[in-house]
């Protein structure tokens, strides 16, 4: 399947949570039907996000984390360093996908990035995300804008899992959490962001024209955002 349509990949390191949230607003709401396609990759400070759909009895006891309601889908999950948070921002009509094509695709593209180390992914029916042996490695969470795409999906790699005992993971009471390392694959965030970018690509018919590693979002536009 020949690759047609060009993506920017963003890698941003370790960020905190609301400046790249506000950029990403930013970024949909100025985009227009030229704006090329960018796949942020990142890794966030500890934090709890609490989407559109969340209710507050499952944030158990977050401590000192800060919990931050947010516009994507979904319920309440964590954030932290070791886990690799990849942010889609694409324009949906452009590619001839609509929300459920997208979903499955960014599924799919974790489930054959799990399969480059002989782990088998799965999905839940009505649960998005990616499961192995029962146990979510892989949470989605969506926002769809102007017929354009932001949030996205956070993978388990090598991170401090015991916040996730904090609160009912995406609002599932005892749901149980595991991470890429604990099942024989790498602990590197680098490694893994290469094979789940290519797979992604795959999945979207996307080919990188460029990388960078900042943001370039004009201050004005976040602090409207």
């Amino acid at each position: 399947m020949p690759s047609t349509h060009p993506l920017l990949i963003r890698s941003l390191g370790r960020q905190a949570y609301l400046p790249v949230w506000a950029a990403m607003r930013a970024f949909t709401d100025t985009r227009d039907s030229e704006t090329t396609d960018e796949l942020w990759v990142l890794e966030h400070d500890p934090v709890f996000t609490l989407g559109q759909a969340g209710q507050w009895e499952h944030v158990l006891a977050p401590g000192n984390i800060p919990v931050i309601p947010v516009d994507r889908g979904g319920q309440v999950t964590y954030h932290g360093p070791g886990q690799l948070v990849v942010y889609p921002l694409f324009d949906l009509r452009r590619l001839h996908v609509g929300v459920r094509d997208l979903v499955q695709g960014i599924e799919q593209a974790i489930i054959d990035a799990l399969a480059r180390w002989q782990i088998r992914g799965q999905r839940r029916k009505a649960a998005p995300g990616v499961y192995v042996n029962q146990e979510k490695i892989a949470a989605l969470g969506l926002r769809i804008r102007r017929g354009c795409s932001f949030h996205g999906l956070a993978f388990n790699v090598c991170m401090d899992l015991e916040p996730f005992h904090r609160i009912n993971p995406c609002g599932y009471r005892g749901l149980e959490v595991t991470q890429l390392s604990a099942l024989g694959g790498p602990a590197d965030l680098d490694i893994v962001a290469d094979v789940l970018v290519d797979r992604l690509c795959h999945q979207f018919r996307l080919w990188v024209t460029d990388s960078v590693n900042s943001l370039s979002v004009p201050t004005a536009e976040l602090n409207a955002a």
